[in-house]
């Protein structure tokens, strides 16, 4: 995992680098800002799918496109990871649980409409699980934008300190665009 976050982030790194014109937040419009809210659809992997079987949830984003291509933000949202059985006793997960994750969002769009690649970093706090501890997160991302519509495929991981199990999915999402006005 910490070579695909290393090679993640020097793909997006690289593709920043690009001589374009920056914006400041001053310059925050219609265009260029707006608000993300969408739903996010997803299967636990590894040790959690012994416990959750399907992972539901709502995603809420702000981004600011600091040049036409590169776009920054902030991240958060709920996930749902529905009970599957009662096989996680000893991890604090036994029941369903819920995943809060607040972030930085980075994307990066080669053109005004179509493929994009992009990824969410920060930390999860969990919720009903058994006083489990959050955890730093990753969710990178590839999908389909225009001006209005995102839809991407993501994988989501969450590295929990304690010894219980690493929180993983993967699924599809569907955002909307609310521009800043």
């Amino acid at each position: 995992m910490k070579k695909l976050f290393l090679c993640f982030t020097f793909l997006l790194g690289g593709l920043a680098v690009q001589a374009q014109e920056m914006r400041d937040l001053d310059q925050i419009n219609e265009d260029n800002s707006w608000l993300k809210l969408g739903v996010n659809l997803g299967v636990p992997v590894g040790d959690v799918s012994n416990i959750s079987s399907l992972a539901l949830g709502l995603d809420v984003a702000a981004q600011f496109m600091r040049t036409d291509n590169y776009g920054l933000g902030v991240a958060t949202g709920y996930t749902n990871y529905f009970k599957k059985s009662d096989i996680g006793e000893g991890t604090g997960l036994t029941d369903g649980f819920g995943a809060v994750p607040l972030g930085l969002m980075f994307r990066y769009y080669p053109q005004p409409s179509g493929l994009f690649v992009g990824t969410d970093v920060g930390y999860t706090f969990l919720t009903g699980a058994n006083s489990a501890d959050g955890g730093a997160y990753i969710r990178p991302q590839i999908g389909y934008h225009n001006y209005d519509w995102n839809i991407f495929g993501y994988y989501n991981q969450v590295f929990r300190g304690d010894p219980g199990i690493d929180i993983q999915s993967v699924g599809v999402a569907v955002t909307y665009n609310i521009r800043f006005k």
